[in-house]
């Protein structure tokens, strides 16, 4: 029986063959937190369960079972945060740990009706693709902030990491998915951006914040 921790392994594998880089025991072991020798062990039960393929000196490969297991996690885990945001009124920087528990659940029908109920939606409360019931994931043709140049706008429809510092941060300065701004100026000295979310509002926004900022193109 798959238990809440070897799944997260097997969700921590899923996310690291989606940067398609190689999967090494030192990579699991320093996504997940934990010594070498204790992520070797999970990995031998995760092919136990058919998840991956472990040959020593190798890096890892999930299985076609694998891949669609680690799909539904992630599924699970992001209908949970949108439900919890746009039903129950929490804050997006507030969704993910709570999200964390209740994707180990076992039915699928509560899945499923919740996802009737929020009307199929495709991406969470941070722009993150939602998985179909099948496991498929959508195409993402956003693009990173840092692209776009001087006097263009855009719509921030996603983040590439969504930590709650990052959250509080966009919070305080009343960003939020489907922002509309243009970039006033690039600054050429550390590559901070102007932008005019209003004529009369402009924020400046570092490097390392427009690094974590998706977008797309007005």
């Amino acid at each position: 029986m798959p238990t809440p921790t070897k799944e997260n392994y097997l969700k921590a594998v899923f996310f690291l063959s989606q940067k398609n880089q190689q999967i090494t025991i030192t990579a699991l072991a320093n996504k997940m937190k934990v010594s070498k020798p204790t992520a070797n062990n999970m990995v031998k039960k995760m092919e136990q369960n058919n998840w991956l393929l472990y040959e020593k000196y190798k890096p890892l490969e999930l299985t076609q079972a694998g891949k669609k297991k680690g799909a539904l996690i992630v599924r699970k885990h992001r209908l949970a945060e949108m439900f919890l945001a746009e039903v129950m009124g929490f804050g997006w920087e507030e969704v993910h740990e709570i999200a964390e528990e209740m994707e180990h659940l076992k039915s699928h029908s509560f899945f499923d009706r919740m996802d009737e109920i929020l009307g199929f939606p495709t991406i969470d409360p941070h722009g993150s693709p939602i998985p179909d019931k099948n496991g498929t994931i959508p195409k993402s043709t956003y693009i990173n902030l840092t692209t776009i140049k001087a006097g263009e706008k855009v719509r921030l429809c996603g983040l590439l990491k969504s930590s709650k510092e990052l959250l509080l941060y966009l919070n305080k300065k009343k960003i939020t998915l489907g922002t509309e701004f243009k970039v006033q100026q690039i600054e050429r000295f550390d590559n901070s951006f102007e932008i005019g979310v209003t004529p009369t509002k402009k924020l400046v926004l570092t490097y390392e914040v427009c690094k974590c900022l998706l977008v797309q193109k007005l």
